[in-house]
C-alpha cells in the first residue's frame, strides 16, 4: 500500500496487490480503514460503490460538508464520513474456543475468494491475516470466532501496533462468514467501525462475528475485536451484498 500525502492536489491513494479481497480488487475492510484514517473521527462509515482496483492511483477528494470521496477517473469508488459508534453487544469467547471455532471455518470446504488477504485459505501465515472465523460451538452457526495475532508486517506508525486499516480488515470478513459466503457469495457494501485501541503486534486477539438479519440480497452483520485480556478494542456493523460469483471472479 502506498499513500501520497504531499502538498500536491489532489491526494492519491494506491492499494497494493497484497491487500486484495475478490480477485483484482481491494479488500473492502482494508480500504475502508485507509479512508477512515483520512476522516479522523472516532467512528467512521464507509460505503463502497464499485470494486476498488489494486496498484492503481485513486483520487481522494475532501468532502467539505459531505463525505470524503475516493475516485477512479470519473467512477466513485467509495465514500467515508463520521458516524455514530456501532452498538454491538458481542462478548468474547476464550482464545481456546476461538481456535476451535476456526478449525470449523466453512471456507475450508469451498471458498469463493480463496486468495482474500483477510480470510483466504490460499494465503500463508505472514502474507494474509488468515482470520478464519468458524461457528462457535453451541451456537446456531450465526456466531463465529477466530484467533488473530498481528505480525510485524502489519505494523503502523508505531511499530508496536498495527495501523487502523489492519483492525478494519480483521473486522471485515468474519461478518460475512457469520452468514454462509460459500453458499451465497457476497461482498462488503457498507461498514461502520470504531477502533478504540490499535491491535498490538505479536499479541493474541480474538475476532467475533454475528449475523444480525438478512433482507433479500442484503446481509447485516456485527463484528468485534478483543485483545489478549478480553477487552473490546474495536467493533463494526456491516451491510453485505449477495453477488453473482462470475461478476467478481469468485470460484463457483
Amino acid at each position: 500500500m502506498s499513500v501520497s500525502t504531499g502538498d500536491e492536489a489532489p491526494a492519491k491513494l494506491t492499494v497494493g496487490r497484497r491487500f486484495n479481497g475478490p480477485p483484482g480488487s481491494a479488500n473492502g475492510g482494508y480500504l475502508a480503514g485507509l479512508l477512515a484514517r483520512r476522516v479522523g473521527a472516532p467512528a467512521v462509515r464507509v460505503t463502497l460503490r464499485t470494486p476498488p482496483p489494486l496498484e492503481t492511483p485513486m483520487e481522494v477528494a475532501p468532502g467539505g460538508d459531505g463525505p470524503l470521496r475516493l475516485l477512479h477517473g470519473d467512477a466513485l469508488v467509495a465514500e467515508a464520513e463520521p458516524a455514530d459508534a456501532p452498538s454491538t453487544d458481542l462478548r468474547p469467547v476464550s482464545p481456546e474456543t476461538a481456535a476451535g471455532a476456526a478449525r470449523g471455518f466453512r471456507g475450508q470446504s469451498g471458498h469463493p475468494f480463496a486468495g482474500c488477504f483477510v480470510c483466504g485459505t490460499d494465503r500463508a501465515e505472514g502474507d494474509g491475516l488468515r482470520v478464519l472465523a468458524g461457528p462457535v460451538p453451541g451456537s446456531d452457526g450465526g456466531l463465529v470466532a477466530a484467533p488473530w495475532t498481528p505480525d510485524a508486517s502489519m505494523a503502523g506508525d508505531d511499530p508496536r501496533t498495527t495501523g487502523p486499516e489492519a483492525a478494519w480488515a480483521a473486522l471485515d470478513c468474519p461478518g460475512g462468514w457469520a452468514s454462509d459466503v460459500h453458499e451465497r457469495p457476497m461482498v462488503l457494501g457498507r461498514m461502520t467501525a470504531e477502533v478504540v485501541r490499535l491491535p498490538e503486534i505479536g499479541k493474541p486477539h480474538v475476532v467475533m462475528g454475528r449475523l444480525l438479519r438478512t433482507d433479500g440480497r442484503k446481509v447485516f452483520t456485527a463484528t468485534a475485536l478483543f485483545d489478549h485480556e478480553g477487552a473490546r478494542i474495536a467493533s463494526a456493523e456491516a451491510t453485505w451484498i449477495v453477488i453473482d460469483p462470475k461478476d467478481f471472479g469468485a470460484a463457483g
